[in-house]
């Protein structure tokens, strides 16, 4: 793995990154993909986290990305409490498997931390995230509100003890839910991709 920097984006690099998930999610989870335009929309959304919107640099090259969100668990006495999501998380497909995306992770678990923030949630793969302290969340306690029974599911406390006593559902805050014609036609911007019905895909 090369020397890399991590630093907060910026405004000129809003095209770059979004290219960036476009590249790194293509045909991954569905023909095409979303991720880039929920990132665009997701920039203007009260629940960004500006602070904690990283860009991953090698050579002066961004190479990766990472996004946060403020978002809450529903507890079942009725309370809102206060946490965190995160993603899309990003790496150029040449350098995926590398270590750079555990690197930019923990990186930006920490800065999380530093900021206060009691537990992260996200979908996501145990083989990878467990490696940075997230276990399914349904063994703390938390349940996911599309899919109670998720074992893909999963919470990662940053302060111990922060999710003692607590039992009740997520859910993704709304900008994570977009408009399929209006992400099509962002899309139509970027160079031309063919979209590929593959296995594995989600959608």
């Amino acid at each position: 793995m090369q020397n890399y920097i991590i630093r907060n984006e910026n405004p000129a690099d809003y095209r770059i990154v979004e290219n960036l998930t476009r590249e790194a999610f293509w045909n991954v989870y569905r023909p095409g993909c979303l991720e880039h335009y929920v990132l665009h929309q997701f920039r203007d959304r009260p629940e960004f986290v500006p602070e904690l919107d990283l860009v991953m640099e090698v050579d002066g090259e961004i190479i990766g990305h990472v996004m946060y969100a403020r978002s809450v668990i529903k507890t079942d006495d009725g309370r809102a409490v206060p946490i965190m999501t995160f993603g899309p998380i990003s790496i150029a497909p040449r350098l995926k498997r590398q270590g750079y995306g555990t690197a930019l992770l923990r990186y930006s678990m920490e800065k999380a931390k530093e900021m206060g923030v009691g537990a992260l949630a996200i979908t996501g793969n145990i083989g990878f995230y467990g490696k940075s302290g997230f276990v399914v969340s349904k063994t703390k306690g938390v349940r996911y509100q599309d899919d109670p029974e998720a074992d893909y599911f999963l919470i990662a406390e940053l302060r111990p003890g922060f999710l003692n006593g607590i039992s009740g559902t997520f859910k993704e805050p709304d900008g994570y839910f977009v408009d399929e014609e209006a992400s099509e036609a962002f899309d139509s911007a970027f160079p031309p991709r063919e979209k590929l019905k593959l296995p594995g895909q989600l959608v």
